[in-house]
């Protein structure tokens, strides 16, 4: 029994059992919150939003330690942007349409540009401290929610001290 023990640990290991979890599953669950995924993605771009703000800030004090922990928060935020825009819009939610033409592909088609803009936006935000990523990261997000929601939701998060 203990020769078992070390393979069957290895097999796990290499299986990708013991591997860090991440926001959402690719099970069939069925278990979805678009709402609070749109909130989320909101929230990731006003702390990087912050986090550009305070690199500027603390760039002429000389505070080097913490311009670093700042560009640190800002990257995570924006890997953040990236991983859940693939991994549960893209894979799990934006659904492959049955034909190549017509209104339902012209939707898949609006969604898949507005969300590799989200993408393409957060790694120029990793970047860069420009602000300029911020109001697109804003404007693609926003315009995804319209075409995704059909206009039913909006969402706003604000940044209060």
């Amino acid at each position: 029994m203990k020769k078992l023990v070390f393979p069957i640990i290895v097999l796990l290991f290499s299986l990708g059992v013991f591997q860090k979890s991440y926001a959402h599953c690719e099970i069939p669950c069925g278990i979805y919150n678009d709402e609070l995924r749109i909130a989320l993605l909101y929230e990731h771009i006003l702390t990087i939003e912050k986090s550009m703000d305070k690199i500027t800030e603390l760039s002429t004090s000389g505070d080097y330690m913490g311009v670093t922990r700042w560009t640190m928060a800002k990257e995570d935020h924006a890997n953040k942007i990236q991983h859940e825009v693939a991994q549960y819009f893209i894979t799990q939610r934006i659904k492959l349409p049955t034909e190549t033409e017509g209104a339902e592909f012209e939707k898949y088609e609006k969604q898949l540009a507005l969300l590799h803009q989200l993408i393409v936006y957060a790694m120029k935000a990793k970047q860069t401290a420009d602000k300029t990523y911020i109001e697109k990261l804003r404007k693609s997000l926003s315009d995804f929610e319209e075409v995704y929601f059909e206009g039913k939701h909006r969402h706003k998060i604000e940044h209060h001290d």
